[in-house]
């Protein structure tokens, strides 16, 4: 009698992830064993084999059939406006070549509603659809996840058949408040996103750890977004208080952006006046005239799980539901606080 290999099913009939758990590879390397087709070594080839003929696992013919007529193709939905995503659609498409797809982008924009990108991809026969930040409710998503294998990037999807990779927003807001009271920073604001993906996260975490320093009277919260004018108009509403803030945490880099504008404009220093913290650490945070801390998500392995979770879904496996730690990137927009701006008392 043959023993149950690591993985086995305990009776229920095995999928190719199972196979793929057990030998240690991906769903998509065990999909190219099973087709037969180039970009396994011999040796893996065998390996597979073996463990799948103990797993007693049977290729489905008839998913199989579908696939040889398949695109290949992951349908990406991106925003046009936001550097991350840009970012993160550079990784998605090496992710997506090394494991033998391409991408098919359609973008959202102030004059093209997601709806109307998430349709484009449909007409394309894309077998799975990644959506980055999207706005979609659950209902939409459920729709959605009704036609083709689905999955969110950068929120939770809140549907247990649509997958998700995203960063932990509460742990990265709180990293960029221990790093500004590090600093010295007492009076600290948060430049928030409003009703974008992550928003209330990143505004829960940051009262939070505000709270957990002990510094909850100091703790501001104004509204903002996700673009530059939006940073910008927070930072104005933050220069109108009768105390300013030393330190403000952005929603994301474009909001950043917008603040660093604006003090600027103003002739405030940064840092010597006022920190600046962004989110994300895309390309406008790398610029060099500008070198901005900010919080990073890593975009390469966020892209990588994304790919892998859509090809895992687009196989029959369960959706994921990935959150991913974020970490803190010090450039030149943080300093320490200004002597007379701090508690101590003079030397």
């Amino acid at each position: 009698m043959v023993e149950p290999v690591a993985g086995s099913t305990g009776g229920a009939r095995p999928t190719m992830g199972d196979v793929a758990r057990a030998a240690g590879v991906s769903t998509a390397l065990v999909s190219i064993v099973m087709r037969g087709v180039p970009g396994a070594s011999e040796a893996t080839r065998r390996r597979v084999l073996d463990i799948a003929d103990e797993m007693g696992y049977v290729p489905d013919r008839r998913a199989q059939k579908l696939r040889q007529a398949s695109s290949r193709l992951l349908g990406v939905v991106f925003e046009l406006q936001q550097p991350f995503h840009g970012d993160l659609v550079e990784q998605i498409y090496a992710a997506a070549t090394r494991r033998g797809y391409d991408v098919m982008l359609s973008a959202v924009a102030p004059s093209r509603a997601e709806k109307v990108a998430v349709q484009a991809l449909m007409r394309e026969r894309c077998e799975a659809a990644i959506l980055l930040g999207t706005r979609f409710d659950t209902d939409e998503l459920g729709a959605l996840a009704d036609r083709v294998p689905a999955l969110v990037v950068a929120r939770a999807s809140g549907l247990p058949g649509v997958g998700a990779v995203r960063g932990d927003d509460v742990a990265g807001i709180t990293l960029a408040v221990d790093h500004l009271t590090e600093l010295g920073h007492r009076n600290i604001a948060h430049i928030d996103g409003a009703d974008a993906p992550g928003g209330a996260d990143r505004r829960a975490g940051f009262l939070a750890a505000m709270d957990r320093h002990g510094l909850s009277a100091s703790a501001t919260v104004v509204a903002g977004g996700t673009t530059e004018t939006e940073g910008a108009e927070g930072m104005h509403t933050l220069l109108e208080m009768a105390t300013p803030p030393t330190a403000v945490v952005a929603f994301n880099d474009r909001c950043a952006t917008g603040v660093l504008d604006l003090l600027v404009r103003r002739g405030r220093d940064v840092p010597a006046d006022i920190s600046v913290v962004g989110y994300d650490d895309s390309r406008l945070a790398r610029i060099p005239h500008v070198q901005m801390t900010t919080i990073s998500q890593d975009a390469t392995h966020m892209a990588e799980a994304a790919v892998d979770g859509a090809l895992a879904q687009i196989a029959g496996d369960k959706a994921i539901d990935l959150v991913l730690a974020p970490h803190l990137v010090r450039r030149a927009t943080t300093g320490h606080v200004a002597q007379h701006d701090s508690d101590q008392e003079p030397a």
